[in-house]
């Protein structure tokens, strides 16, 4: 019998992605998704006819649609992607992250106990799944974090899921409740939503706008590509263990502007501009964001060890496929540029 999978969050970048790895096995899926700004339905249209899948617009902090679900559709697995994640909205207005990623996953985890102490026959095979982030473990000065370094956040954003991570290891120590943690380091890809730096930086530069860098450019970031992520996820999902935080994190550690080059001379090879200058005379240093964290680094020995799991996309290749997604599919992205996101600057603190 296949297994079933509800995936929370399955409308946006990394889970979309998800669910579209886990089709390939057969699992029937799940997918209950609020439809805020930064997901889309556009993200599904390769698999929404799908036999072993199926849609539901909802919001993880709804009681009666949450525990409708749960009897409805049986699941074996829950996997919980729903989150607010930009940091710089987190800045704006920490209400909805305090909503979504602290409350929200709080009702997730009771409506999910209740399931599972329901349950016989499946009770043994549940999982649940919070996916968290590197950014719990706040900024890194030396070294890398590994599952049990201390959680120092630095932002609203990372501190509702930094909270939403104890909520979810207090409900498996106090009762018993099969969850796992997550915490991955930044992801880019295809169906990212352009708030994000690299698609912020690709389409700006298709458009001839500025590239802007927050502060000197030297904040280090450890990028994973979303493929590499989803395979990770994969492999905790049937070989994790109840309890356990796992990092999963790409092996290249890089500063923005070191990324942004990259990036600038991807595009001057592949999409040269018509004035014939570089796309790095486009980039400027504007003013940093509050309590911006230097540097994130993610031990994911871990995983490597027990899972044999290791990121296959590097840097440069990552890169080269996402930009000639973002060119490949304008049709995906101009949408969103005209009607939800032109590029503001958002996370000024004002």
């Amino acid at each position: 019998m296949s297994k079933r999978i509800l995936v929370c969050g399955g409308a946006g970048f990394i889970g979309s992605q998800y669910i579209r790895a886990l089709l390939k096995k057969k699992y029937k899926i799940f997918n209950l998704d609020l439809l805020t700004y930064a997901a889309s339905l556009k993200n599904l249209l390769d698999f929404k006819k799908e036999k072993n899948y199926e849609f539901f617009k909802g919001d993880i902090g709804d009681k009666k649609k949450i525990k409708f679900i749960l009897e409805k559709f049986k699941p074996d697995f829950i996997i919980n992607f729903a989150a607010e994640t930009h940091v710089d909205r987190s800045i704006d207005n920490p209400n909805i992250f305090i909503k979504t990623n602290i409350l929200g996953v709080y009702n997730l985890l009771v409506n999910s106990l209740e399931y599972w102490n329901k349950i016989k026959k499946k009770k043994k095979r549940f999982k649940f799944i919070q996916i968290s982030t590197d950014e719990v473990y706040g900024s890194v000065e030396k070294g890398s974090s590994i599952e049990s370094s201390n959680i120092i956040p630095n932002s609203p954003y990372a501190a509702s899921k930094s909270s939403a991570d104890h909520l979810v290891f207090s409900f498996y120590k106090t009762y018993n409740f099969p969850a796992i943690i997550v915490r991955s380091s930044n992801n880019y890809g295809p169906y990212q939503f352009p708030e994000k730096l690299i698609p912020l930086i690709i389409l700006n530069a298709l458009e001839n706008k500025n590239l802007p860098i927050y502060g000197n450019g030297k904040h280090m970031r450890n990028w994973i590509h979303v493929e590499d992520n989803v395979e990770a996820l994969k492999k905790i999902l049937i070989k994790g263990k109840i309890g356990n935080i796992y990092n999963v994190g790409g092996d290249e550690e890089i500063n923005n502007i070191v990324l942004v080059k990259k990036i600038c001379k991807i595009l001057d090879k592949i999409k040269p501009r018509e004035n014939k200058e570089k796309y790095e005379s486009l980039i400027r240093f504007v003013i940093d964001r509050p309590g911006h964290d230097k540097r994130y680094s993610l031990n994911s020995n871990k995983i490597k060890k027990k899972f044999k799991w290791k990121p296959k996309i590097d840097i440069d290749t990552g890169l080269k496929l996402t930009i000639n997604w973002y060119l490949n599919n304008k049709n995906w992205w101009e949408p969103i540029k005209k009607y939800k996101y032109k590029g503001e600057r958002l996370g000024k603190n004002k």
